[in-house]
């Protein structure tokens, strides 16, 4: 979820702190900078890592009374890897899927209708996305093949609002789980998706960098993949691996709403994943039921026990 990225950058040290140590001066103004700012392809920026790596000497420009310094230093990165299980909290829900929110630092987490546990629903009378398993199915159907096919179909361009009102014996039985808002719940990553906004002689336009499917290979601290020591990637090494990463451009001129410079699609249709309340539930019922089970076992030897220590003793 973390990463180190190590980055280079032009750093301007402003007249008021050229009288402080070179070192404080550039520290001080990446702090300003960097933090909880998206790069491009690289992820979300929390802090910097330890003092600069390397300072070079100071440029100046004319009408400029600052100094200007190559920096390369090292920052902590928020970017989860493909694959990766986060949790987060339930913020939003709505008819095409659910928006979540991680660590209370990142809101740009969807989870859209075709990545839910099947078969789920959303609940037009609650605004709210339920989840009603079928528990006589042995099929399930609740798996990462079926939501991919279901992706893959289209579904989720025609997913609105039906009708999610259990009957009595589904409600009974208790098998409608509702995703509430502020609930917590656990997902998988399935793509990274980054968007640079520009403004062109033809308008605004919108250009997604995507990443999806898992890689098994190692990141350095620049984010790039390495296979040997040296700690390099190469174009052969992207073209065989797991990773897929698309670029796709879009017109904004006529959008209301520009799209977040870095989201993240999250994916719960897999046993394990959803609310943790669910799983929990289950897990407790379990252990109960694991527990009565060693009282009758217990149970039954006792009565055996005392009726022959009563007879040693008479």
């Amino acid at each position: 979820m973390f990463v180190l990225t190590l980055m280079a950058d032009t750093i301007r040290i402003p007249p008021q702190l050229l009288s402080s140590p070179t070192a404080t001066s550039v520290q001080t103004e990446i702090e300003k900078r960097y933090p909880n700012k998206i790069i491009m392809d690289v992820g979300l920026v929390i802090c910097p890592y330890g003092p600069p790596l390397e300072i070079g000497h100071g440029m100046l420009v004319p009408a400029d009374g600052g100094a200007h310094h190559q920096v390369i230093f090292q920052c902590l990165v928020f970017r989860p890897f493909v694959g990766e299980v986060l949790i987060g909290t339930v913020t939003e829900s709505n008819e095409a899927g659910i928006k979540v929110s991680v660590g209370g630092f990142f809101d740009y987490v969807f989870i859209p209708a075709y990545w839910m546990l099947n078969p789920s629903k959303f609940d037009a009378s609650t605004g709210l996305w339920v989840w009603t398993p079928d528990y006589g199915d042995d099929g399930g159907g609740s798996g990462e093949e079926d939501g991919e096919e279901r992706r893959t179909n289209g579904e989720h361009l025609d997913a609105g609002p039906v009708d999610a009102t259990p009957g009595e014996d589904e409600e009974e039985e208790g098998g409608r789980f509702e995703m509430e808002v502020g609930a917590t719940i656990r997902f998988r990553v399935k793509s990274v998706n980054f968007t640079r906004i520009t403004t062109t002689m033809k308008g605004v336009q919108a250009t997604t960098s995507t990443t999806s499917h898992a890689s098994g290979r190692a990141y350095g601290l620049n984010g790039s993949s390495h296979a040997g020591a040296g700690g390099r990637g190469d174009d052969h090494g992207e073209e065989d691996g797991a990773v897929r990463r698309r670029r796709s451009s879009s017109d904004l001129s006529d959008a209301d709403k520009h799209p977040a410079p870095m989201h993240i699609v999250g994916s719960i249709c897999e046993d394990g994943l959803g609310l943790l309340s669910w799983w929990q539930a289950a897990d407790e019922d379990e252990e109960e039921h694991g527990e009565e089970e060693g009282r009758e076992e217990d149970g039954g030897g006792h009565p055996l026990e005392l009726a022959n220590n009563g007879g040693l003793n008479n």
